[in-house]
């Protein structure tokens, strides 16, 4: 158990209960770690904990990254379970989808305060940890919204491009002391919760405006993360990475072209 401790590497993933987070966690056991799911969806965490039966690999922990104190309980928890930390992917996130002038303080501190609080307290609080076994990787899940403007979107959106700009100033910090942070921009993604906000004509908004003419799958966006954590990337630090089919780089015409 020692040698285990102290030799294979472990990933915690923040919102790691379903959707993106949990393909992500899925990546890291299929790629040899030990994984710590953390999510605030305490049912829905067990379900996954039981469904993938492995205890001597995954540690599931209920935990709101808005709150320092949970989040460093977490930590305690880790430390006592796997002894390490190597990687770690600040998945967790909420939305709010109304216009500017509907959307309350009190919305606007909540989405704030999981996208962006919730990456700042959980990195400082494992930072710690990864620097006792030499560093580490640090990868903050934001997303195309971050990139470029639109509706419905205000506190999501700005939430996420203060997510990129935090990856930035971590990965100018931490990257002198051996963690490397980068970002992961996601476009629309086939997950549950897409499912159930994107209308149908929404999905073919969609697919005009993205040259791969399909939302993306959350392995491909686990896949991203596994990589900017993995030693391939060991000299990729502050950096975004839009994983979105080529929807940020595309303009306006897409359907036009099609028919040419």
């Amino acid at each position: 158990m020692t040698s285990l401790r102290s030799s294979q590497a472990v990933a915690v993933v923040t919102g790691g209960a379903r959707g993106i987070g949990l393909a992500i966690g899925q990546w890291f056991l299929d790629h040899g770690h030990r994984v710590v799911l953390l999510d605030i969806d305490a049912d829905t965490l067990n379900r996954t904990a039981a469904r993938l039966n492995d205890p001597d690999r995954v540690l599931a922990v209920h935990c709101d990254v808005s709150k320092p104190q949970q989040v460093q309980a977490a930590v305690g928890t880790v430390r006592t379970a796997f002894g390490r930390v190597d990687a770690l992917v600040n998945n967790a996130g909420v939305a709010v989808f109304k216009p500017i002038m509907e959307t309350t303080f009190e919305e606007w501190r909540h989405v704030l305060g999981t996208n962006l609080d919730g990456a700042f307290i959980c990195t400082q609080a494992f930072a710690p940890v990864m620097l006792q076994t030499g560093g580490g990787a640090v990868v903050n899940i934001a997303s195309i919204s971050g990139l470029r403007a639109s509706t419905l979107r205000v506190a999501y959106g700005t939430s996420k491009a203060a997510l990129i700009q935090l990856t930035k100033q971590q990965a100018v910090e931490l990257g002198n002391v051996g963690i490397r942070v980068n970002c992961i921009a996601p476009g629309p993604v086939d997950t549950e919760m897409s499912k159930l906000v994107h209308s149908v004509a929404i999905r073919s908004d969609y697919y005009d405006a993205i040259p791969l003419n399909r939302y993306g799958t959350p392995e491909e966006i686990a896949s991203a993360a596994g990589f900017l954590c993995s030693a391939a990337a060991s000299y990729v630090n502050g950096q975004v990475l839009a994983v979105d089919g080529g929807f940020e780089a595309s303009g306006v015409g897409l359907p036009t072209l099609r028919k040419i």
